[in-house]
């Protein structure tokens, strides 16, 4: 069943590269995350393509897209919806969100307040919303994919720990290569226009169920009992760490297994492997973790802890 996942993901990274150059590992974990049935954070500087990332994976895997600005002023019911009176037949008719929805751009979510980020909780965690005590089922393939800006702090609200828990990994989305940069430069010079990506040849899955079959199939992946162990040694070491006020709980475990799963179907194996673990264990740990004040003040990063730990951990066998 590992090919079924190994040609759809082949698929889906060819027609991105049509659009996006220069961040392959950021859409690799951008498509572990859609397979292991989990949300990610995408942190990046503005113009580093991670809107039109998501934009351009929706069309690919021929799934209904939403995108929800998130400003100061957004209130629960503009993400969720609201029941809405209708004065012709005196009842209330439902007004569904944008959450409703396959995948969700949920851009610059640092930038609403807490009540507002939590109405995504219920709907991240267990894929329905709640609207005046009435449960909504969402879309099978419902996945939450969020933009945040690293370098403005200033009018912004940081995700509680609580709610970036719920993200199954943080992508960090960096600057391109130079020869990358080059290449978008020509891009545009040749008439490529980002703005309307219906004029670019983009051939979607012929298959609309297609990321479910795949999703099936990484269930059906194996981790031997040696590389459990391996992943949650390294899962408990963030909670030892002399740097680390607060470690990864168990959800990270979790985490850290489903996306080794995905990763090794990806890559066309039945079987997770320590590289498999190690590959994905920076964005999947990255977020949370809460540094001691001392070890930011030294300017000691999450993913450098997460490095030492790496080195520390003896690897199966």
């Amino acid at each position: 069943m590992s090919e079924i996942v190994f040609s759809t993901v082949s698929h889906i990274k060819n027609e991105l590269q049509k659009v996006i150059v220069g961040q392959d590992d950021a859409i690799e974990q951008i498509l572990i995350a859609v397979l292991a049935e989990g949300h990610a954070l995408i942190e990046g500087v503005p113009g580093t393509a991670k809107t039109l990332t998501v934009k351009t994976l929706s069309r690919i895997v021929n799934a209904s897209f939403s995108r929800i600005q998130f400003t100061p002023d957004l209130m629960p019911s503009d993400i969720t919806g609201t029941n809405v009176f209708n004065i012709a037949n005196s009842t209330f008719n439902l007004r569904r969100g944008p959450v409703f929805t396959d995948i969700l751009l949920a851009d610059e979510i640092n930038r609403t307040p807490p009540k507002t980020q939590a109405a995504l909780l219920e709907a991240m965690e267990e894929r329905q919303v709640t609207i005046d005590g009435d449960a909504y089922p969402l879309s099978p393939i419902f996945t939450v994919l969020a933009t945040e800006n690293p370098i403005e702090y200033e009018g912004t609200y940081p995700l509680p720990e609580a709610q970036l828990d719920r993200f199954q990994l943080k992508i960090v989305l960096g600057y391109p290569a130079e020869d990358a940069e080059r290449e978008v430069v020509a891009r545009w010079d040749a008439g490529f226009n980002a703005k309307r990506l219906d004029q670019v040849n983009i051939e979607p899955l012929s298959d609309p169920t297609a990321i479910l079959h795949c999703r099936a199939a990484v269930t059906r992946a194996r981790m031997e009992p040696g590389v459990q162990h391996y992943a949650v040694d390294l899962v408990r070491r963030t909670r030892a760490h002399p740097f680390v006020h607060y470690g990864a709980s168990p959800r990270a475990s979790v985490a850290l297994l489903l996306c080794s799963k995905a990763l090794a179907a990806m890559r066309g194996r039945e079987f997770v492997t320590p590289d498999d673990v190690r590959d994905v264990v920076l964005p999947v740990l990255r977020h949370r973790l809460t540094l001691r004040a001392e070890a930011e003040l030294d300017g000691v990063t999450a993913d450098a802890v997460i490095s030492d730990i790496l080195r520390a951990a003896e690897v199966p066998r």
